[in-house]
C-alpha cells in the first residue's frame, strides 16, 4: 500500500505512544513497513537525482560508488566489498574523545576489555604468539582492520601484531581520530607494515593538528585517508579547510553515511531520518552531503578518491562477506540495530511540509486509522 503522509503521521504518532511491551500485530506491521517504504523511496529518489549530476561517477562492481582516481580508491574497501574482508581486530576499549555520533556514546566507560595480552580476531581471543597457529589453520583474509576504540591509546602494543600480519601477506588498515598521532608513532606504524591509515577527521572537529598528522602519516604509510561520518559540521569545516586537507596529499575520503543506534540516536532528535532496507537508520542529510561533496570533487578535479560509503554500501558488504563465508543465496548479517522500530524518531520527517512522498493512495479497507487493525 502507498500510505499517505497524513495517515503515516497519524499511525506513527499512535505507535510511538505504545509501551515497549505492547505487541505489534501483522496488519499493523504492514502499515509500519508501508510508512518506512514511502520515506525510503522518496529519499532514494533524491539520491538518484544527485547522482545523475555527477559526471565522473564510478562504481565498484555495482557495490559502491566513488569519484576520482581508481588507484587511490582504498584497498581496504576493495577487500571489504569484493574480497574476504572485513575481518575486525579488536584490542583497545578506551578513547580520548567523546563524539556524539559514536556508536558507543554514553557507554564509553563501560566498554568491556578484550583482556590483558589478548586480541579479539573474528570473535575469538588470541595472544600474539598464537598468530602462526591461526595462519596455518585457517584461510587468511584478504584484509583486516584494527578497530575499537582508539588504537593510539596504546599504539605500541600494535606493532608486533601488524608485523605478523605483514609477514603473512595480509592487507591491513587502522582507524584513528588522529589526535594522539605523532611523527614517532606514525613512523613506527609504517615500519611495522601498516598498509592504510584512516583518520576520523570529524571526531576532532576537523582539527588543524589532525590535518598536520595526515600529512606526516603520508610520509610513512602507503595509503592514507579520511573516514568520517558525513554531517553538516564536517561538510562545512571541509569547505573552510579544503586546501589544507588536500595539501596533505591524502589518497581518499570515505564519506560514511551516519547511521544511528540506541546509544546515539537521542543526539539527533528532531532530524529527518529514514531506514534503509529495514536496517540502518540515518539522517537524510548525511548521504545527500556525501553526493554533493563527490560532485564538487569531480567538478574541481580533486586528486583523490571520494567514496560514497553509504548504507547501501554496508548492505553490499554484508552480502559479499556472507557469500564468501559460504552462506545461502540471499543471506546477510545486515539488520536493524533497534529491537523495535523507533517510531518517534520518524515523526519529524512526517511533519516536515517540505518532504513529500512520491505517490499516495487511499488506505485499503480495514487499514484506516479509524478501523480496528489486527
Amino acid at each position: 500500500m502507498k500510505i499517505s503522509k497524513k495517515d503515516a503521521l497519524a499511525w506513527f504518532s499512535f505507535f510511538s505512544s505504545l509501551s515497549e511491551e505492547e505487541e505489534i500485530l501483522p496488519h499493523q506491521q504492514e502499515i509500519i513497513f508501508s510508512v518506512l517504504s514511502q520515506i525510503e523511496e522518496a529519499v532514494e529518489n533524491e539520491h538518484s537525482r544527485l547522482m545523475s549530476e555527477i559526471k565522473g561517477l564510478k562504481s565498484l562492481d555495482g557495490r559502491t560508488y566513488y569519484v576520482g582516481s581508481d588507484d587511490k580508491f582504498p584497498k581496504g574497501c576493495r577487500s571489504c566489498l569484493t574480497g574476504t574482508g572485513l575481518c575486525a581486530i579488536r584490542k583497545t576499549n578506551r578513547c580520548n574523545l567523546n563524539c556524539k555520533f559514536c556508536y558507543d556514546f554514553g557507554e564509553m566507560e563501560v566498554q568491556p576489555p578484550i583482556g590483558e595480552g589478548m586480541w579479539e580476531i573474528g570473535g575469538t581471543k588470541f595472544r600474539a604468539e598464537d598468530l602462526p597457529l591461526l595462519f596455518s589453520a585457517q584461510k587468511k583474509p584478504t584484509g583486516v582492520s584494527y578497530v575499537y576504540l582508539e588504537p593510539f591509546m596504546e599504539i605500541e602494543k600494535y606493532y608486533p601484531v601488524i608485523r605478523a600480519f605483514r609477514d603473512a601477506g595480509v592487507y591491513q588498515h587502522l582507524y584513528t581520530n588522529g589526535t594522539l598521532a605523532n611523527e614517532e608513532n606514525l613512523r613506527a606504524l609504517g615500519e611495522s607494515g601498516l598498509d592504510e591509515l584512516r583518520f576520523n577527521l570529524g571526531a576532532s572537529g576537523t582539527s588543524d593538528l589532525v590535518i598536520k598528522n595526515i600529512a606526516i602519516a603520508k610520509k610513512y604509510i602507503p595509503m592514507v585517508g579520511i573516514e568520517t561520518p558525513m554531517t553538516p559540521e564536517f561538510y562545512s569545516a571541509f569547505q573552510k579547510k579544503k586546501d589544507a586537507i588536500l595539501a596533505t596529499k591524502l589518497d581518499f575520503i570515505n564519506c560514511a553515511e551516519l547511521h544511528l543506534n540506541p546509544n546515539n540516536i537521542a543526539n539527533y532528535e528532531g532530524e529527518n531520518l529514514y531506514m534503509y532496507r529495514h536496517g540502518y537508520v540515518s539522517p537524510v542529510y548525511s548521504r545527500n552531503l556525501t553526493l554533493k561533496l563527490m560532485k564538487q570533487a569531480d567538478d574541481e578535479g580533486f586528486d583523490i578518491a571520494v567514496h560514497d560509503c553509504s548504507d547501501r554500501t554496508k548492505f553490499a558488504r554484508d552480502l559479499n562477506l556472507r557469500a564468501k563465508e559460504g552462506g545461502w543465496f540471499g543471506s546477510s548479517s545486515y539488520a536493524s540495530e533497534f529491537e523495535r522500530v523507533p517510531f518517534a524518531a520518524f515523526l519529524p520527517i512526517l511533519r516536515d511540509e517540505s518532504f513529500a512522498f512520491l505517490e499516495e493512495e487511499e488506505m485499503p479497507k480495514g487499514f484506516g486509522f479509524g478501523d480496528i487493525v489486527l
